[in-house]
C-alpha cells in the first residue's frame, strides 16, 4: 500500500521541485550550509504537497485518465490504490506539511498554502478553462522560484529578481502548450473524452502561442543574463544563451517531429542531446556565478 500510494504521488515529477534551488545558486549561497539545509528541507516538503496534489488531480480525473493509455497506469486510475486511500493521503499529507512549511519560514508556508489552494482549483475547475488551465501551469513554476527565493532570504528583493520570474513562467508556458499539443495529437477527435479543455483548442491555435512563448522565452533570458542585478558585470552570463536556445530549439523539433512532449519529466532524461544542454547549460552558468 505505501508504494501504491508513492507511485501515485508521482515522484519522477518531483524534479519540478528542483527550481526550488534557483534562488540557492544564482544568489550565490550554494555552499552556505544554513540556506542549504532550509532549501533542502523546503524541497522535500514541495515535494510532499506535489504528491498530494497528484492525488487530488487523478481523484478527479479517474474516469478520464482509465482512457489514457499511459495514465490508465497509475496506481488509482488501474484501481491498485483504492479511492478511499489516495483520498485520505490527499488530505493528511497537506494538514502535516503546511505547519512544517510555517514552522520552516512564515512566508515559505504561505506560498506553500497558496500553491496547494491554486491547484485545489486547478483539479476542481482552473484545467476546464482554455488558456487558464496553462498559465495555471506557469504560475505553479514561478511559486516554486518564489519558495526558494523566500528560503535563502535573496538580496536583491524580497522574493528574487522578476527575470528569473519570467524566464521560469514563459519556459513553463512553453511546455503546457507542449504537452497540450501532444494530447491533441494523440487523441484526433476524441480529446475532449479525455480531457475536456481540449475542445477548446486546436493545433493552430497551439502552434501559435508556441512561436510566441517561444521568442518571449529566448528575448527574456537573454535580457536577463546582462539585466539581472545578481549577476556578475562582466555580462559572461551571455555566454549561456546559446545553450538555452539549443535546449529549446531540440525541445520544439521533439514535439513537432517525433511527436513527444507528452510527459516533459520523462523527456529530459530520454532525449539525450536535451539532457546534454541543460547539463551544459547547469555547469556554464554555475561557472560563471561562482568563477566568473
Amino acid at each position: 500500500m505505501v508504494m501504491l500510494l508513492l507511485r501515485a504521488m508521482r515522484p519522477r515529477q518531483w524534479v519540478k521541485n528542483l527550481i526550488i534551488f534557483a534562488a540557492l545558486v544564482f544568489d550565490r549561497k550554494l555552499f552556505m550550509l544554513p540556506y542549504l539545509q532550509r532549501t533542502l528541507a523546503g524541497f522535500v516538503l514541495f515535494s510532499l504537497l506535489a504528491g498530494a496534489v497528484y492525488l487530488a488531480n487523478d481523484l478527479a480525473d479517474l474516469e478520464q485518465d482509465r482512457g489514457h493509455p499511459r495514465k490508465r497506469k497509475r496506481p488509482l486510475p488501474a484501481g491498485d490504490l483504492p479511492a478511499r486511500a489516495g483520498a485520505a493521503a490527499a488530505l493528511i499529507i497537506p494538514l502535516v506539511v503546511l505547519p512544517l512549511a510555517f514552522r520552516l519560514h512564515a512566508w515559505f508556508g504561505l506560498v506553500l498554502a497558496l500553491y496547494w489552494m491554486q491547484n485545489l482549483a486547478y483539479s476542481i475547475w482552473l484545467k476546464h478553462v482554455v488558456i487558464i488551465d496553462v498559465l495555471m501551469i506557469a504560475l505553479g513554476f514561478m511559486l516554486r522560484v518564489a519558495a526558494g527565493a523566500i528560503l535563502v532570504d535573496v538580496e536583491q528583493a524580497p522574493i528574487g529578481s522578476p527575470w528569473i520570474y519570467m524566464c521560469v513562467g514563459l519556459g513553463a508556458l512553453l511546455i503546457g502548450l507542449g504537452k497540450r499539443r501532444h494530447e491533441l495529437m494523440l487523441f484526433a477527435g476524441t480529446g475532449n473524452n479525455h480531457r475536456a479543455v481540449l475542445a477548446d483548442y486546436n493545433l493552430t491555435l497551439i502552434d501559435w502561442l508556441i512561436a510566441s512563448v517561444t521568442t518571449g522565452a529566448i528575448i527574456a533570458y537573454s535580457l536577463y543574463t546582462f539585466n539581472a542585478p545578481n549577476l556578475p558585470q562582466n555580462h559572461l552570463m551571455m555566454a549561456t544563451i546559446p545553450f538555452v536556445i539549443y535546449g529549446i530549439f531540440r525541445y520544439l523539433y521533439l514535439i513537432h517531429v517525433e511527436g513527444a512532449g507528452g510527459a516533459p519529466e520523462r523527456l529530459v532524461f530520454r532525449d539525450r542531446p536535451l539532457l546534454l544542454s541543460i547539463i551544459l547549460w547547469v555547469v556554464a552558468a554555475a561557472a560563471v556565478m561562482y568563477l566568473g
